[in-house]
């Protein structure tokens, strides 16, 4: 299953670029750019990373798809 996420979104209230972002959390531009693509799914500690940056929860930011699928369920 995929993880889904909102990096663009938060990456732009921060009002940083995927290079900044990328520095910010110790990896590439292209790592940040294939996350928000769904390529690439972060490990746990980059996702805190992320998070932390943003000043939100992992949660807020990435979504297993898995989680949307029984939400919708339960409509």
């Amino acid at each position: 299953m995929p993880l889904l996420n909102r990096l663009k979104e938060y990456r732009s209230r921060l009002g940083v670029n995927q290079t900044e972002m990328g520095k910010l959390a110790g990896v590439s531009r292209q790592t940040i750019s294939q996350i928000e693509r769904g390529d690439y799914s972060p490990s746990v500690t980059l996702a805190l990373k992320i998070a932390k940056i943003c000043e939100v929860s992992v949660e807020d930011i990435f979504i297993y798809e898995e989680e949307i699928n029984d939400e919708e369920k339960e409509k």
